[in-house]
């Protein structure tokens, strides 16, 4: 179930959510850019994951809706950052003809760092072709703040 960051449910399907979200946008003037994030935390034999669709308005902040979902399914480090990813492309391509309709940007970011140091980064050529074949801008760390900050606080 889709909620806000207060944990207010969302009633309605994700998608009419977002189309009511921005109509009622653009008629307040605001210029939004969308961007889709994953993250996930291991807590014992449970991984918790939560993707937000973060609404980021020009100059006026932002907000975001979030969806969490946890796991008892044991998997490797680069095994959660691809179903990280694709948790976050299902829910882009769920909503890429009306963002395309109303002329929103859409980025999908991706917890993974670009510095090979990182044990994360061992899914970034993955992550990004996967991301990229599939028509969507890519971000990673440092400039994925969707699924690094946003999404990192849900399951934090």
């Amino acid at each position: 179930m889709w909620r806000k960051l207060n944990g207010e449910h969302l009633k309605k399907p994700i998608v009419d959510e977002v189309e009511q979200t921005l109509k009622r946008e653009h008629e307040l003037g605001n210029k939004l850019k969308v961007c889709i994030g994953t993250d996930s935390q291991v807590y014992g034999n449970t991984i918790e994951f939560a993707t937000v669709i973060v609404f980021v308005r020009d100059k006026r902040g932002g907000f975001m809706f979030i969806h969490s979902e946890n796991t008892k399914q044991k998997m490797s480090l680069k095994e959660r950052m691809l179903i990280e990813v694709s948790k976050s492309i299902e829910i882009a391509y769920e909503l890429c003809d009306t963002l395309d309709r109303f002329e929103i940007d859409l980025e999908v970011h991706a917890d993974i760092n670009t510095n090979p140091q990182f044990k994360s980064n061992t899914a970034l050529s993955e992550a990004m072709g996967y991301i990229l074949s599939m028509g969507f801008v890519f971000k990673a760390k440092p400039d994925a703040f969707a699924s690094s900050y946003c999404a990192n606080k849900i399951v934090h």
